[in-house]
């Protein structure tokens, strides 16, 4: 079997959507990836001709554990290459998922255990997810909790969904990224939320605050 650029994406979108708790059937695909439904179409049978995924009479997609293996891989690449960029190159973090992205399909596997070596595999990613997927029922046990979900009060920055390079700056831009403190004053009738970053006040939407995991601090 022949694994390309597309197929690695298409595999790597599935886990990651269901890693969000999604159903993953073709219009999910088509929306994680900004592509066409015919092109959806002409992947998801491809994938099927090569046992990476199955597809249910209901149109739901799940992988095959060939599937699954390819998508691990590719996802830990993802991780390393985010952790070197910030680590070693010192990047930015909200600038390191797009970058990722385009080079984790050219990491030999000699490459990739060389990166382990030197990074180490179990810290975070710099949006503060850990290494492989957790899905929002695991990070509940771990006590974490959507910042939508939250009520006022003092509460750490744990991760953030990193697939929206937009919604990084903007959370940046805000002043919050994976480890900071900050308050949360009020949740607004206006579906927005008001926090106390480094002293002053800001205000953040609900769509940005939906992708945001906290855990909440002891007062």
């Amino acid at each position: 079997m022949k694994i390309t650029i597309s197929k690695e994406n298409y595999l790597k979108a599935i886990a990651e959507a269901e890693a969000e708790g999604e159903t993953v059937i073709a219009a999910t695909l088509a929306r994680w990836l900004n592509v066409s439904p015919p092109a959806v179409t002409m992947a998801l049978r491809r994938l099927k001709r090569d046992d990476c995924i199955l597809v249910s009479k209901v149109g739901q997609i799940v992988l095959t554990v060939e599937g699954r293996a390819i998508a691990d891989r590719l996802l830990r690449r993802h991780h390393l290459i985010e952790r070197m960029l910030t680590e070693v190159f010192g990047m930015s973090w909200y600038k390191v998922h797009d970058e990722a992205e385009q080079l984790e399909h050219a990491v030999s596997s000699e490459f990739e255990r060389l990166l382990e070596a030197k990074l180490g595999q179990e810290n975070s990613c710099p949006h503060g997810n850990r290494p492989g997927l957790e899905s929002p029922a695991e990070r509940r046990r771990r006590g974490w909790v959507p910042l939508f979900e939250s009520g006022p009060g003092g509460v750490q920055l744990i991760s953030v969904f990193e697939r929206d390079i937009r919604r990084l700056e903007y959370l940046d831009g805000l002043g919050l990224a994976p480890g900071k403190h900050f308050e949360i004053v009020a949740r607004n009738y206006d579906d927005t939320m008001s926090l106390r970053v480094d002293g002053g006040l800001v205000q953040i939407g609900r769509p940005a605050a939906e992708k945001i995991w906290i855990f909440p601090l002891e007062t």
